[in-house]
Parts: structure tokens; C-alpha cells; sequence
């Protein structure tokens, strides 16, 4: 192992993540889906890799956040590669049959509670959900039935969605 110890290569060092780490960290959590911690270690690796092999171009130059990207990038990727795959749990059959179906309780309060929620809508708003998931229309078919171009229905689809959403949360209904 072939270890540096030179103050100019420590400066380097400090300069460049001064400069890019914040960058780089942003960067690398995208990359890996959120997974922040898993972003500090490809930083830190990152870094590592540039105070044993300091580039031909100053911290300040152009040049070096690309090539720190690129770095980072064949780290995740080469992680994802080299990472095992997470143990799969079985489930026994009677278990996966109970978790896939549910009662005839269940599917009788939600399609209340449902209801509920979608009585507090607006009547446009209320029809066009109708149209696209009751009667499964598409938009084109929506937009003629109730006599509106396409866009109106997407523009109140959008609208009379975040207005369900906001009714079943207040009724304590959280997305799965």
C-alpha cells in the first residue's frame, strides 16, 4: 500500500471536498435511491481515492467535479454489483392466501369510507373520477361523455384526486 503523507495532497484533499463534497453527497444520495448513509461512504471512498492519487488539475478547475462524479458513479455502480442480494422470506401458502383476499368486512369499510370521502368532492370532480375508475373510461371517452375537451378531464382528474386524497387522510386512510 503505497501511503501519502504530504500536507499538499491534504490541503488538495480539503479544497476539493470544501468545494464538491456537498455536490457529491446530493449526487451519490440520488444514486442510491435516498440512501444517504450509503452516500457518505461513497464520498468518503471518493475522497480517499483522490488524496492517494491527487488529479493533474486543481480543486478550483472545471474539471474536477465531473471527474468526481464519475468516481462516485463507478462506486455505486460497481456496490450494486458486488451487493448480495437481500434474503428473500417464503411465506407459507395459507398466509400469502389471508394477505391477498381480503373479507368482505374489509372491502365493505373501505368502499364506505371511499364513498364518504368522495361525497365531500366537488360534482365535477366527483363524475370525472367516475368516469376513469368506475366505469373505465379513458379520457378520450370521459371528454365526450361529459361533453369537455381531454385536458379539462386530466386538469380535474388531477384536481378531484388531491381533493380524495386529502379526504381519506382526514378520515385517517394513509396510502400504502
Amino acid at each position: 500500500m503505497n501511503i501519502r503523507v504530504t500536507t499538499d495532497a491534504d490541503a488538495y484533499v480539503t479544497t476539493l471536498y470544501q468545494r464538491h463534497g456537498s455536490a457529491l453527497h446530493r449526487w451519490a444520495t440520488r444514486m442510491l435511491g435516498g440512501d444517504w448513509h450509503r452516500a457518505e461512504d461513497i464520498v468518503q471512498e471518493v475522497a480517499i481515492r483522490a488524496w492517494q492519487r491527487p488529479m493533474d488539475v486543481g480543486p478550483m478547475d472545471h474539471t474536477a467535479r465531473p471527474r468526481l462524479l464519475t468516481v462516485a458513479g463507478d462506486l455505486v455502480t460497481d456496490g450494486h454489483r458486488t451487493r448480495p442480494e437481500p434474503p428473500v422470506e417464503r411465506a407459507d401458502e395459507a398466509e400469502l392466501a389471508r394477505l391477498a383476499v381480503p373479507d368482505a368486512a374489509d372491502q365493505t369499510l373501505t368502499a364506505q369510507v371511499v364513498m364518504g370521502a368522495m361525497g365531500e368532492l366537488a360534482p365535477r370532480q366527483r363524475e370525472v373520477l367516475l368516469h376513469l375508475y368506475y366505469l373505465g373510461h379513458s379520457v378520450g371517452q370521459a371528454a365526450r361523455a361529459l361533453g369537455v375537451p381531454p385536458g379539462t378531464v386530466k386538469s380535474r382528474t388531477y384536481y378531484a384526486l388531491r381533493a380524495l386524497r386529502e379526504a381519506l387522510r382526514e378520515r385517517g386512510v394513509t396510502a400504502c
